[in-house]
């Protein structure tokens, strides 16, 4: 497979392996997923994540130490590429942990790291609330002594896999500190789901609406240093944007094969509808926006791992992440058209894809919080930071 972006023989080895877990493991259930609500049965989940980590994809960007990969952050998008390439959101599956916990204690990393990238338990990080969305300064949950612990309070929106958790990392303004990460045990008194909306896309886990009443944890649940929740988001989100470009340019990849052998063989007028410039062209078009992505998401991940200033990594993981997550948008948009009535059916990839896609110009910061990051980035450290 020729590739634009060049790849060490350790890189490419990776590529195929994460391919090749995505052709054997994810896509034979797409259907089957998407016509459950997103739901496997717990035997196709456990064979899933038995065979991630097999195909030692687990915990790509954790320390070995800690029982990951330790990949570097080009060895994360090649094989994010890759699991992008799946629908219904399967690569979900794939045991892994937000890296925040790399931040924990050497008991919170026995407790709750090794087990969620071991695939034995899941964690949910509860940020977004009702009026902190794309500010999460805006944030209202309290944190207040309690003894020698804390009592936490307030309301967090769209925690993913928090119907399922063994244990939520909590954004909460600590007192005396100010924003804090804490790791809240789920079945812990006074935690309580209060809604669980349908969402437009076919998702593996729910994205419940997590309620904090009198919530009581100890000092060991303290995720990181008091007041040091801002600096480990900042990481997170620069890794989390990655990660959503990397994928967005795996399911660009994967629109294009599945229209390209569509056009190809479907015959109207008597050729190929390929033959239509009208069908060509917007091909074409998309082939345009997925080698740009591609290029740009390869260049922020050399990027990090060279040492660059952190605050232009985080723009232009900003610029991949926006530049991406639309282009994404409209391939899929093209190869729906493309199918006609057959890409408006949920057993079409095209149609699935659509329906994802969206959520990717709005979590871990929407379009607009990234041209915001973009524009700042160009005005504090000048135009050619952010654009060379």
């Amino acid at each position: 497979m020729t590739s634009l972006v060049r790849l060490t023989p350790r890189q490419a080895e990776l590529r195929e392996r994460a391919r090749a877990f995505v052709d054997e493991e994810l896509l034979p259930h797409e259907e089957a997923a998407e016509l459950s609500g997103g739901r496997l049965p717990a035997g196709v989940v456990d064979g899933i994540m038995k065979a991630a980590v097999r195909a030692r994809l687990n915990g790509g960007r954790h320390a070995a130490a800690h029982g990951g990969q330790g990949w570097s952050a080009v060895d994360y998008v090649v094989a994010h590429e890759q699991l992008g390439r799946n629908t219904n959101g399967l690569w979900w599956w794939v045991p892994d942990a937000y890296n925040v916990l790399s931040a924990g204690t050497p008991e919170q990393i026995d407790r709750y790291l090794r087990p969620a990238l071991r695939g034995e338990g899941w964690l949910s990080y509860a940020v977004t609330e009702e009026h902190a969305g794309s500010d999460p300064a805006g944030i209202r949950t309290t944190a207040r002594r309690d003894g020698d612990g804390w009592r936490l309070d307030g309301e967090k929106w769209f925690v993913t896999s928090g119907d399922v958790a063994a244990a939520h990392i909590v954004v909460a303004l600590a007192e005396g500190h100010g924003p804090t990460l804490f790791i809240v045990d789920a079945g812990t008194e006074g935690l309580a789901f209060t809604d669980d909306p349908p969402f437009t896309h076919t998702f593996p886990h729910g994205h419940p609406t997590l309620r904090l009443d009198g919530v009581r944890v100890g000092p060991g649940a303290v995720l990181g240093p008091l007041g040091g929740a801002d600096d480990l988001q900042r990481a997170w989100f620069v890794e989390e944007r990655l990660g959503i470009a990397a994928h967005c340019v795996g399911a660009m990849s994967r629109l294009l094969e599945e229209s390209v052998a569509w056009a190809s063989t479907r015959v109207q007028g008597g050729v190929p509808i390929i033959e239509h410039q009208g069908v060509a062209f917007p091909l074409a078009d998309s082939a345009a926006d997925a080698a740009a992505a591609r290029l740009l998401v390869y260049e922020v991940a050399t990027l990090t791992d060279s040492g660059a200033d952190p605050k232009i990594v985080h723009a232009k993981a900003s610029l991949a992440k926006l530049f991406a997550s639309e282009a994404a948008y409209r391939c899929a948009d093209r190869a729906v058209q493309t199918f006609g009535g057959r890409g408006y059916m949920r057993t079409t990839p095209a149609e699935r894809f659509l329906r994802e896609l969206r959520v990717d110009r709005i979590w871990e910061g929407t379009s607009e919080i990234q041209r915001l990051v973009i524009a700042r980035s160009m005005t504090r450290r000048g135009v050619p930071s952010v654009i060379t």
